[in-house]
């Protein structure tokens, strides 16, 4: 859904939804099928940053396990949004390979499989010998991997159009170009929004911000402990005969696309530009970086001092740094996308020669334990958080549109939500 700004904003709606990624787009569409009165305003256009920019992924194994069912919920609506929408959001289910060298890879593999036995997902770790027959024509032998059949894949430059889309047709009034400045308060509730456009009225406010989500609710006094990420992606023209599922490895990761070429980037390269947050919420962040994962490539530029810049509250009569900034579009790091595709070559010759016709970077919102936030705020009644997705955003989505509407409107919720609360990131 390209940028396509709607001056003729609803003057009043029952729910207003910040953020056009897939968990927004996803919610509006939730919401929009009960009847419920619905707004999207998204400050750029519909799948703009990390929603379009991710590896499309849809995947169960691997996850933490605070997120296992919401994930079982998600990949069921991928599976029947294309029938029920009339559209077809590019899902397939093709199923996911992760293989590794290391003996701590085959112990992360291993302790996943209890995890999966236990909701009856169909993960199965794989042999040197069965990798191989799998994935035919490699160099490299393989100590360990594992594999889940019923998971899959989708374009993200397709899905969050499709849905949004979906969204508008059953009710719901979709604003690009329509960044919203802040929220009004009466008797301590949200009464309304203000947008660059005008206000709309409302009692309730989704905020699906994703990398900006934290700026926004500083300037509304809410604390949300979350940093960025950025990641490099690219994709080929077209490519030889592999598998047609989603393959990870530490060095790589190769995913076949729908118009016949393949997505890649880097198995465990992620870049983490220093902002002013990286001090604000060093003490939230420790744990994670005294842990045993991937340390990020920690990198100072331009991006401190913009973020050192940028005002914590402003007048919303006057330009919102939302309107400053209307799509997040870093460059690729150009050495994390080198290694991956000389990997690839490496360890399937078959790739010799693939031609790379697009390159492109994007912001993972992350959290501390990872784990989304979404959820009501105790100190702002009628506002939602659904944001901090930490890389897994995209496969979540359509699960994390369904909760977030499922709170919103106070009916019974598809998952337990307790473990998406934003008191857990509390010091």
């Amino acid at each position: 859904m390209p940028a396509n700004p709607n001056r003729d904003i609803p003057k009043q709606a029952d729910v207003v939804v910040i953020g056009g990624g897939i968990a927004g787009v996803c919610t509006a569409y939730e919401l929009a099928k009960r009847g419920v009165s619905v707004a999207l305003c998204e400050k750029g256009r519909i799948g703009g940053e990390q929603s379009s920019r991710n590896w499309g992924y849809v995947r169960q194994q691997g996850r933490d396990v605070a997120e296992i069912p919401l994930i079982i919920e998600a990949t069921r609506r991928w599976k029947e949004l294309s029938e029920e929408i009339g559209e077809d959001v590019s899902y397939r289910q093709t199923g996911v390979i992760y293989i590794g060298d290391s003996e701590a890879e085959e112990k992360r593999f291993a302790d996943w499989i209890p995890h999966a036995r236990d909701y009856q997902i169909d993960s199965r770790q794989l042999t040197t010998k069965e990798i191989d027959e799998l994935l035919p024509g490699g160099n490299t032998r393989w100590r360990c991997g594992l594999t889940t059949p019923s998971d899959g894949r989708a374009e993200p430059s397709i899905a969050p159009i499709k849905i949004g889309q979906a969204a508008e047709r059953a009710g719901a009034a979709i604003l690009t170009e329509c960044a919203v400045r802040g929220i009004e308060k009466t008797a301590g509730k949200i009464s309304a929004v203000i947008t660059e456009h005008g206000p709309i009225a409302t009692s309730a406010v989704v905020l699906a911000g994703g990398a900006w989500s934290t700026l926004f609710c500083r300037s509304i006094g809410i604390r949300l402990p979350q940093l960025t990420i950025h990641t490099s992606v690219m994709r080929s023209k077209s490519g030889p005969e592999f598998s047609e599922g989603a393959v990870w490895t530490p060095k790589f990761a190769v995913r076949k696309r729908l118009d016949g070429g393949f997505t890649i980037s880097h198995g465990s390269h992620f870049k983490t530009e220093l902002t002013a947050d990286h001090f604000r919420f060093l003490r939230d962040f420790l744990p994670a970086l005294r842990g045993e994962g991937p340390k990020p490539d920690l990198r100072v530029g331009s991006r401190f001092l913009n973020t050192l810049m940028t005002p914590g509250k402003w007048a919303l009569d006057k330009t919102s740094p939302f309107e400053r900034a209307r799509v997040l579009d870093p460059e690729p790091y150009g050495p994390a996308l080198e290694t991956a595709k000389r990997e690839l070559i490496a360890t399937w010759p078959q790739f010799e020669g693939i031609e790379i016709v697009e390159k492109w970077a994007g912001y993972i919102d992350v959290t501390p334990d990872a784990v989304p936030v979404i959820a009501p705020v105790a100190s702002v009644p009628g506002f939602y958080l659904a944001t901090g997705f930490s890389g897994h955003g995209f496969g979540i989505g359509p699960g994390a549109g369904r909760l977030a509407a499922d709170l919103v409107t106070g009916g019974p919720t598809i998952v337990d939500p307790a473990p998406f609360n934003l008191e857990r990131l509390a010091r």
